[in-house]
Protein backbone atom coordinates (compact mmCIF):
# COMPACT_ATOMS: atom_id res chain seq x y z
CA UNK A 1 0.00 0.00 0.00
CA UNK A 2 1.39 3.39 -1.03
CA UNK A 3 0.96 6.70 0.80
CA UNK A 4 -2.34 8.56 0.51
CA UNK A 5 -2.49 11.53 -1.82
CA UNK A 6 -4.99 14.28 -2.58
CA UNK A 7 -7.16 13.74 -5.66
CA UNK A 8 -9.35 16.84 -5.33
CA UNK A 9 -9.60 19.62 -2.77
CA UNK A 10 -11.73 17.39 -0.55
CA UNK A 11 -10.89 13.83 -1.54
CA UNK A 12 -7.92 11.60 -0.71
CA UNK A 13 -6.99 8.26 -2.27
CA UNK A 14 -4.94 5.40 -0.88
CA UNK A 15 -3.44 3.64 -3.94
CA UNK A 16 -2.98 -0.10 -3.66
CA UNK A 17 -0.31 -2.20 -5.33
CA UNK A 18 -2.59 -5.13 -6.03
CA UNK A 19 -1.39 -8.69 -5.52
CA UNK A 20 1.72 -9.53 -7.50
CA UNK A 21 2.59 -5.96 -8.45
CA UNK A 22 4.69 -3.14 -7.02
CA UNK A 23 5.56 -3.85 -3.41
CA UNK A 24 2.91 -6.52 -2.77
CA UNK A 25 5.44 -8.27 -3.55
CA UNK A 26 5.71 -8.61 -7.33
CA UNK A 27 5.47 -11.90 -9.18
CA UNK A 28 8.38 -11.59 -11.60
CA UNK A 29 9.95 -14.04 -14.04
CA UNK A 30 12.58 -14.86 -11.43
CA UNK A 31 9.89 -15.66 -8.86
CA UNK A 32 7.96 -17.78 -11.37
CA UNK A 33 11.08 -19.78 -12.26
CA UNK A 34 11.46 -20.84 -8.62
CA UNK A 35 8.23 -22.87 -8.76
CA UNK A 36 9.73 -25.45 -11.10
CA UNK A 37 6.37 -27.20 -11.62
CA UNK A 38 4.04 -25.39 -14.08
CA UNK A 39 0.95 -26.83 -12.37
CA UNK A 40 2.03 -25.37 -9.03
CA UNK A 41 2.68 -22.00 -10.65
CA UNK A 42 -0.70 -22.04 -12.41
CA UNK A 43 -2.42 -22.85 -9.12
CA UNK A 44 -0.56 -19.98 -7.47
CA UNK A 45 -1.56 -17.54 -10.21
CA UNK A 46 -5.18 -18.51 -9.63
CA UNK A 47 -5.02 -16.44 -6.44
CA UNK A 48 -4.52 -13.14 -8.29
CA UNK A 49 -7.98 -12.66 -9.73
CA UNK A 50 -10.25 -9.71 -8.99
CA UNK A 51 -12.07 -11.52 -6.19
CA UNK A 52 -8.82 -12.01 -4.25
CA UNK A 53 -7.77 -8.38 -4.84
CA UNK A 54 -11.15 -7.19 -3.53
CA UNK A 55 -10.73 -9.34 -0.43
CA UNK A 56 -7.37 -7.63 0.17
CA UNK A 57 -8.89 -4.17 -0.30
CA UNK A 58 -11.74 -4.96 2.08
CA UNK A 59 -9.30 -6.19 4.73
CA UNK A 60 -7.38 -2.92 4.46
CA UNK A 61 -10.59 -0.87 4.57
CA UNK A 62 -11.73 -2.57 7.76
CA UNK A 63 -8.29 -2.10 9.31
CA UNK A 64 -8.21 1.62 8.50
CA UNK A 65 -11.88 2.54 8.77
CA UNK A 66 -13.65 -0.08 10.83
CA UNK A 67 -17.31 -0.29 9.80
CA UNK A 68 -17.25 3.00 7.88
CA UNK A 69 -17.80 2.44 4.13
CA UNK A 70 -15.44 4.18 1.72
CA UNK A 71 -15.34 5.20 -1.93
CA UNK A 72 -13.43 3.42 -4.67
CA UNK A 73 -11.69 4.94 -7.67
CA UNK A 74 -10.89 2.58 -10.52
CA UNK A 75 -9.26 3.17 -13.89
CA UNK A 76 -9.41 0.43 -16.55
CA UNK A 77 -8.95 -2.85 -14.65
CA UNK A 78 -9.64 -0.83 -11.51
CA UNK A 79 -13.17 -0.44 -12.85
CA UNK A 80 -13.42 -4.22 -13.17
CA UNK A 81 -12.35 -4.49 -9.54
CA UNK A 82 -15.00 -1.97 -8.50
CA UNK A 83 -17.77 -4.12 -10.00
CA UNK A 84 -16.39 -7.20 -8.24
CA UNK A 85 -16.29 -5.22 -5.00
CA UNK A 86 -19.89 -4.10 -5.52
CA UNK A 87 -20.92 -7.70 -6.12
CA UNK A 88 -19.05 -9.22 -3.18
CA UNK A 89 -18.95 -6.65 -0.38
CA UNK A 90 -21.34 -3.74 -1.11
CA UNK A 91 -21.58 -2.89 2.59
CA UNK A 92 -17.98 -1.70 2.45
CA UNK A 93 -18.72 0.88 -0.24
CA UNK A 94 -20.12 4.39 -0.07
CA UNK A 95 -19.67 5.16 -3.77
CA UNK A 96 -17.76 3.85 -6.80
CA UNK A 97 -15.99 6.00 -9.39
CA UNK A 98 -14.97 4.28 -12.61
CA UNK A 99 -13.02 5.58 -15.61
CA UNK A 100 -12.44 3.44 -18.68
CA UNK A 101 -15.15 0.91 -17.86
CA UNK A 102 -17.14 -0.77 -16.35
CA UNK A 103 -16.69 -4.23 -17.87
CA UNK A 104 -19.33 -6.37 -19.47
CA UNK A 105 -20.69 -8.32 -16.52
CA UNK A 106 -21.38 -11.49 -18.50
CA UNK A 107 -18.89 -10.99 -21.36
CA UNK A 108 -16.45 -13.78 -22.17
CA UNK A 109 -12.97 -13.24 -23.56
CA UNK A 110 -14.35 -14.13 -27.00
CA UNK A 111 -17.08 -11.49 -26.63
CA UNK A 112 -14.53 -8.85 -25.67
CA UNK A 113 -12.16 -9.52 -28.55
CA UNK A 114 -14.97 -9.83 -31.09
CA UNK A 115 -15.90 -6.24 -30.20
CA UNK A 116 -12.46 -4.74 -29.74
CA UNK A 117 -10.79 -6.14 -32.89
CA UNK A 118 -12.80 -3.82 -35.18
CA UNK A 119 -11.99 -0.90 -32.88
CA UNK A 120 -8.27 -1.69 -33.10
CA UNK A 121 -8.52 -1.92 -36.89
CA UNK A 122 -10.32 1.42 -37.12
CA UNK A 123 -7.80 3.10 -34.82
CA UNK A 124 -4.90 1.80 -36.94
CA UNK A 125 -6.52 3.15 -40.09
CA UNK A 126 -7.05 6.51 -38.39
CA UNK A 127 -3.38 6.57 -37.42
CA UNK A 128 -2.27 5.78 -40.97
CA UNK A 129 -4.54 8.53 -42.29
CA UNK A 130 -2.95 11.03 -39.92
CA UNK A 131 0.62 9.81 -40.54
CA UNK A 132 0.63 8.16 -43.98
CA UNK A 133 4.42 8.08 -44.03
CA UNK A 134 4.37 5.87 -40.95
CA UNK A 135 2.27 3.26 -42.77
CA UNK A 136 5.05 3.05 -45.36
CA UNK A 137 7.68 2.94 -42.60
CA UNK A 138 5.92 0.13 -40.73
CA UNK A 139 5.87 -2.01 -43.86
CA UNK A 140 9.55 -1.23 -44.48
CA UNK A 141 10.35 -2.26 -40.91
CA UNK A 142 8.33 -5.46 -41.29
CA UNK A 143 10.20 -6.41 -44.46
CA UNK A 144 13.51 -5.68 -42.75
CA UNK A 145 12.60 -7.80 -39.71
CA UNK A 146 11.54 -10.68 -41.95
CA UNK A 147 14.83 -10.55 -43.85
CA UNK A 148 17.21 -10.10 -40.90
CA UNK A 149 17.61 -11.44 -37.37
CA UNK A 150 17.25 -8.19 -35.41
CA UNK A 151 17.83 -8.48 -31.67
CA UNK A 152 16.54 -6.28 -28.87
CA UNK A 153 18.63 -5.38 -25.84
CA UNK A 154 18.51 -8.51 -23.70
CA UNK A 155 18.63 -10.89 -26.64
CA UNK A 156 14.98 -11.29 -27.72
CA UNK A 157 14.39 -11.28 -31.45
CA UNK A 158 12.32 -8.40 -32.78
CA UNK A 159 9.93 -10.21 -35.11
CA UNK A 160 7.09 -8.50 -36.97
CA UNK A 161 4.50 -9.82 -34.52
CA UNK A 162 6.32 -8.22 -31.62
CA UNK A 163 6.61 -4.94 -33.51
CA UNK A 164 2.83 -5.02 -33.92
CA UNK A 165 2.30 -5.14 -30.14
CA UNK A 166 3.10 -1.42 -30.04
CA UNK A 167 -0.60 -0.95 -30.84
CA UNK A 168 -1.97 -0.33 -27.31
CA UNK A 169 -0.47 3.17 -27.47
CA UNK A 170 -3.19 4.08 -29.98
CA UNK A 171 -5.78 3.78 -27.21
CA UNK A 172 -4.34 6.71 -25.24
CA UNK A 173 -5.05 10.39 -25.73
CA UNK A 174 -1.53 11.20 -26.88
CA UNK A 175 -0.85 7.75 -28.30
CA UNK A 176 -0.75 8.76 -31.96
CA UNK A 177 1.96 11.32 -31.26
CA UNK A 178 4.00 9.03 -29.02
CA UNK A 179 3.98 6.26 -31.62
CA UNK A 180 4.80 8.72 -34.40
CA UNK A 181 7.86 10.06 -32.59
CA UNK A 182 8.98 6.53 -31.75
CA UNK A 183 8.83 5.55 -35.43
CA UNK A 184 10.47 8.82 -36.45
CA UNK A 185 13.77 7.54 -35.04
CA UNK A 186 13.26 3.88 -35.97
CA UNK A 187 15.95 3.69 -38.65
CA UNK A 188 19.53 4.87 -38.42
CA UNK A 189 21.60 6.42 -41.18
CA UNK A 190 22.63 2.93 -42.29
CA UNK A 191 19.01 1.86 -42.80
CA UNK A 192 19.05 -0.55 -39.84
CA UNK A 193 16.91 -0.14 -36.70
CA UNK A 194 18.51 2.46 -34.44
CA UNK A 195 19.71 1.63 -30.95
CA UNK A 196 17.33 4.15 -29.41
CA UNK A 197 14.38 2.58 -31.21
CA UNK A 198 15.31 -0.95 -30.13
CA UNK A 199 15.67 0.12 -26.49
CA UNK A 200 12.23 1.78 -26.53
CA UNK A 201 10.57 -1.20 -28.21
CA UNK A 202 12.12 -3.58 -25.67
CA UNK A 203 10.77 -1.47 -22.80
CA UNK A 204 7.30 -1.08 -24.32
CA UNK A 205 6.76 -4.68 -25.40
CA UNK A 206 8.73 -6.73 -22.88
CA UNK A 207 7.16 -6.83 -19.40
CA UNK A 208 9.93 -7.22 -16.86
CA UNK A 209 8.82 -5.77 -13.53
CA UNK A 210 5.09 -6.43 -14.03
CA UNK A 211 4.49 -9.49 -16.22
CA UNK A 212 1.22 -10.51 -14.55
CA UNK A 213 -1.02 -8.49 -16.83
CA UNK A 214 0.32 -10.25 -19.90
CA UNK A 215 0.05 -13.64 -18.18
CA UNK A 216 -3.44 -13.14 -16.75
CA UNK A 217 -5.03 -10.69 -19.21
CA UNK A 218 -7.55 -13.09 -20.70
CA UNK A 219 -8.15 -14.69 -17.31
CA UNK A 220 -9.74 -11.40 -16.30
CA UNK A 221 -12.77 -12.51 -18.30
CA UNK A 222 -12.86 -16.11 -17.09
CA UNK A 223 -15.80 -16.75 -14.79
CA UNK A 224 -17.44 -20.10 -15.27
CA UNK A 225 -18.25 -19.89 -18.99
CA UNK A 226 -15.63 -22.42 -20.04
CA UNK A 227 -11.92 -21.93 -20.72
CA UNK A 228 -10.78 -18.63 -22.18
CA UNK A 229 -8.47 -20.52 -24.53
CA UNK A 230 -6.59 -18.06 -26.69
CA UNK A 231 -9.44 -15.71 -27.53
CA UNK A 232 -7.36 -12.89 -29.00
CA UNK A 233 -5.48 -15.32 -31.23
CA UNK A 234 -8.75 -16.78 -32.54
CA UNK A 235 -10.26 -13.37 -33.10
CA UNK A 236 -7.30 -12.08 -35.10
CA UNK A 237 -6.95 -15.32 -37.10
CA UNK A 238 -10.49 -14.88 -38.33
CA UNK A 239 -9.83 -11.38 -39.70
CA UNK A 240 -7.73 -11.29 -42.90
CA UNK A 241 -7.01 -7.58 -42.45
CA UNK A 242 -4.77 -8.48 -39.49
CA UNK A 243 -2.57 -10.83 -41.53
CA UNK A 244 1.07 -9.74 -41.59
CA UNK A 245 1.03 -9.60 -45.38
CA UNK A 246 -2.05 -7.37 -45.50
CA UNK A 247 -1.80 -3.67 -46.14
CA UNK A 248 -1.55 -1.50 -44.28
CA UNK A 249 0.26 -3.47 -41.57
CA UNK A 250 -2.14 -3.32 -38.62
CA UNK A 251 -0.86 -3.18 -35.06
CA UNK A 252 -2.56 -5.25 -32.38
CA UNK A 253 -4.29 -3.94 -29.28
CA UNK A 254 -4.36 -4.86 -25.61
CA UNK A 255 -4.10 -8.57 -26.33
CA UNK A 256 -1.96 -11.52 -25.37
CA UNK A 257 -0.77 -14.10 -27.89
CA UNK A 258 0.49 -17.70 -27.53
CA UNK A 259 3.92 -16.83 -28.94
CA UNK A 260 4.60 -14.16 -26.31
CA UNK A 261 5.49 -16.55 -23.50
CA UNK A 262 8.00 -18.29 -25.77
CA UNK A 263 9.66 -15.25 -27.35
CA UNK A 264 9.70 -12.63 -24.59
CA UNK A 265 12.31 -13.30 -21.91
CA UNK A 266 10.25 -11.85 -19.06
CA UNK A 267 7.36 -14.22 -19.84
CA UNK A 268 9.20 -17.48 -20.59
CA UNK A 269 9.06 -18.87 -17.03
CA UNK A 270 5.26 -18.49 -17.21
CA UNK A 271 4.84 -20.28 -20.56
CA UNK A 272 3.51 -23.69 -19.47
CA UNK A 273 1.51 -22.25 -16.57
CA UNK A 274 -0.11 -19.75 -18.94
CA UNK A 275 -1.25 -22.60 -21.19
CA UNK A 276 -2.76 -24.37 -18.18
CA UNK A 277 -4.61 -21.21 -17.20
CA UNK A 278 -5.96 -20.85 -20.74
CA UNK A 279 -7.56 -24.31 -20.51
CA UNK A 280 -9.02 -23.90 -17.03
CA UNK A 281 -12.83 -23.90 -17.04
CA UNK A 282 -13.77 -23.87 -13.34
CA UNK A 283 -13.31 -20.20 -12.44
CA UNK A 284 -16.14 -18.92 -10.23
CA UNK A 285 -18.08 -15.81 -11.31
CA UNK A 286 -16.59 -12.40 -10.56
CA UNK A 287 -19.87 -10.50 -10.70
CA UNK A 288 -23.26 -11.15 -9.12
CA UNK A 289 -25.72 -10.20 -11.84
CA UNK A 290 -28.57 -9.85 -9.35
CA UNK A 291 -26.93 -8.02 -6.46
CA UNK A 292 -25.68 -4.86 -8.25
CA UNK A 293 -29.17 -3.97 -9.49
CA UNK A 294 -30.58 -4.28 -5.98
CA UNK A 295 -27.96 -2.20 -4.23
CA UNK A 296 -28.09 1.54 -3.67
CA UNK A 297 -24.37 2.26 -3.74
CA UNK A 298 -23.99 5.08 -6.30
CA UNK A 299 -21.64 4.34 -9.17
CA UNK A 300 -20.43 7.01 -11.57
CA UNK A 301 -18.56 6.00 -14.70
CA UNK A 302 -17.06 7.66 -17.75
CA UNK A 303 -17.09 5.50 -20.86
CA UNK A 304 -15.04 6.31 -23.95
CA UNK A 305 -17.57 6.07 -26.77
CA UNK A 306 -15.01 4.99 -29.39
CA UNK A 307 -12.51 3.51 -26.94
CA UNK A 308 -10.14 0.88 -28.26
CA UNK A 309 -9.50 -1.02 -25.05
CA UNK A 310 -12.92 -1.37 -23.36
CA UNK A 311 -16.02 -1.72 -25.51
CA UNK A 312 -18.56 1.01 -24.79
CA UNK A 313 -21.47 -1.28 -25.60
CA UNK A 314 -20.45 -3.76 -22.91
CA UNK A 315 -19.93 -0.93 -20.41
CA UNK A 316 -23.35 0.59 -21.08
CA UNK A 317 -25.00 -2.82 -20.80
CA UNK A 318 -23.34 -3.25 -17.39
CA UNK A 319 -24.62 0.17 -16.34
CA UNK A 320 -28.19 -0.83 -17.15
CA UNK A 321 -27.87 -3.75 -14.76
CA UNK A 322 -26.72 -1.53 -11.87
CA UNK A 323 -29.60 0.33 -10.29
CA UNK A 324 -27.63 3.28 -8.91
CA UNK A 325 -25.29 3.79 -11.86
CA UNK A 326 -24.75 7.12 -13.58
CA UNK A 327 -22.76 6.61 -16.75
CA UNK A 328 -21.60 9.17 -19.30
CA UNK A 329 -20.37 8.06 -22.71
CA UNK A 330 -18.06 10.62 -24.28
CA UNK A 331 -15.69 11.07 -27.18
CA UNK A 332 -13.83 13.87 -25.40
CA UNK A 333 -11.42 11.54 -23.60
CA UNK A 334 -9.56 8.36 -24.37
CA UNK A 335 -8.95 5.40 -22.08
CA UNK A 336 -6.38 7.36 -20.07
CA UNK A 337 -8.74 10.28 -19.43
CA UNK A 338 -8.59 9.96 -15.64
CA UNK A 339 -4.87 10.68 -15.50
CA UNK A 340 -4.64 12.87 -18.59
CA UNK A 341 -7.43 15.29 -17.64
CA UNK A 342 -5.60 16.83 -14.66
CA UNK A 343 -8.41 16.10 -12.26
CA UNK A 344 -11.38 17.12 -14.41
CA UNK A 345 -12.66 13.58 -14.99
CA UNK A 346 -12.34 12.72 -11.31
CA UNK A 347 -14.14 15.90 -10.25
CA UNK A 348 -16.98 15.06 -12.61
CA UNK A 349 -17.27 11.53 -11.21
CA UNK A 350 -17.37 12.79 -7.63
CA UNK A 351 -20.05 15.32 -8.51
CA UNK A 352 -22.16 12.58 -10.05
CA UNK A 353 -22.04 10.28 -7.00
CA UNK A 354 -22.83 13.30 -4.83
CA UNK A 355 -25.97 13.84 -6.95
CA UNK A 356 -25.06 17.27 -8.28
CA UNK A 357 -25.14 16.37 -11.98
Amino acid sequence: MRPAYATTDRTFAVPLDRRGTGRSPPVTAREAARFGDPARLAAHLGHFRADAVVDDAELIRRHLCGDTPRDTLGQSHGGFLALTYLSRVPRGLRACHVAGGPPGLAATADDVHARTCPRVRDRCHAYCARHPGDAVLLRRLADLLDAHDVRLPGGDRLAVRRLRTLGPALGAGDGFERLHWLLDEALGADGAPSGAFLHRVAALTGPVDAPLFAVLQESLYGQGAGPTGRAAHRALAGRPEFAEAAGPLLLTGEMTHPWMSREIAGLRPFAEAAELLATRADRPPLYDLERPAAEEVPLAAVVCHDGMRVDAGLSLDAARRIGAARVRATDEREHDGLTASRGRVLARLVERTAGRV
